[in-house]
């Protein structure tokens, strides 16, 4: 008679050690990202991260803000690449630099990895990245979860999302109600695609074109897999200096929909904003995705940042302050459009927002 196991966790692919060894590693990088509210308070491998609500006393009347997003497809890239310290740069910008748009201060952030199979070190790497990213935006990661799924992942697979929450005082809420005619638009350079649009530069570079991630492109002066791991910027605290020394009136984060579509979401009715695409060159990612895959300029610009990741919406008698504010923290910076009336119209500009509203 043949002797019978029985079943285990283990045995249906589920290693509890190696989920233990992942959260002793990236500890110390979590230790790095604490603000004064959340230092001494629990620790990581709690039910629950904590923050000390009494932070919130400074304010007359704090209104918070909360936030959730993922990296998209382009976690694909990382995994093709075995690289796995930079995708969460990518995840912080995508949650943190939402919540600044309404002029709110990121206070903290929890992460959510899923993965086919734990492997300790990875996970860590990509925690690692995550708590670099809190760092820029000026916040603290209080907890997450690590989930292994095998049989729903493969092995080497792995998603990544997060959720963040900041505090804004309820009388320097940004957003459409403060835009004015004759407002400056002003844009900040992306650093590359960002996190958006992936499915489409995928389906161009791979499927179309058949390019592999090693291949050198010389409009990049790198390789193809370089430039698409180019990790997202976060401008969170630098959108919180602009509010320090000009009057802003509006922000908008450029995601997924493209400059049109995410500008259109911050303007009032009866306004416009009109962008001159004169003002700046999109990086050479986007003339390449556009030529090989023969992507119209129009569907180019709906799905992909085209070379700006935020934009300020100031005074017009702020541009020059928040230009100089902005060039100081070493962001590239121009102003890009102004705010109209509908039916007013600019030579040679665009007028976002009919692409949206």
């Amino acid at each position: 008679m043949s002797e019978t196991t029985g079943a285990s966790y283990a045995s249906a692919g589920v290693d509890i050690e190696a989920g233990d060894r992942a959260v002793e590693l990236m500890k110390e990088w979590v230790k790095k990202t604490q603000r004064p509210e959340v230092a001494g308070l629990g620790g990581l491998g709690g039910f629950a991260g904590l923050f000390d609500a009494s932070a919130l006393k400074r304010f007359e009347r704090p209104l918070l803000a909360s936030a959730t997003d993922g990296v998209g497809t382009k976690v694909d890239i990382a995994r093709q690449l075995g690289v796995y310290d930079t995708i969460g740069h990518d995840l912080v910008a995508m949650v943190m630099d939402d919540i600044v748009v309404c002029g709110a201060e990121p206070l903290f952030m929890t992460d959510y990895i899923c993965v086919g199979k734990v492997h300790p070190e990875r996970v860590a790497a990509i925690v690692k990245g995550i708590a670099e990213g809190c760092v820029l935006a000026g916040c603290s990661l209080v907890g997450g979860e690590t989930a292994e799924h095998p049989g729903l992942l493969g092995p080497d697979d792995f998603d990544v999302a997060g959720a963040g929450t900041g505090a804004v005082e309820a009388d320097r809420l940004l957003g459409p109600d403060r835009i004015r005619k004759g407002d400056a638009v002003i844009a900040m350079a992306a650093s590359g695609l960002h996190s958006n649009g992936y499915s489409l530069v995928r389906h161009v570079v791979f499927d179309r074109a058949g390019w592999s991630l090693d291949r050198r492109v010389e409009e990049f002066g790198r390789t193809l897999g370089e430039e698409l791991l180019e990790p997202t910027k976060i401008y969170s605290l630098d959108c919180l200096a602009l509010t320090r020394t000009t009057d802003v009136h509006a922000f908008s984060h450029i995601t997924g929909g493209g400059l049109a579509a995410n500008l259109a979401r911050v303007i009032p009715d009866g306004l416009h904003a009109i962008v001159d695409r004169e003002t700046w060159t999109p990086g050479a990612v986007f003339d390449v995705v556009g030529s090989v895959g023969q992507v119209e300029r129009l569907e180019l610009e709906k799905t992909l940042n085209m070379g700006v990741g935020m934009i300020a919406i100031v005074p017009e008698e702020s541009a020059d302050a928040a230009l100089a504010t902005l060039a100081d923290r070493g962001v590239e910076a121009w102003v890009a459009g102004e705010i109209t009336e509908r039916g007013e119209h600019t030579t040679g500009a665009a007028l976002i927002g009919d692409y949206a509203k």
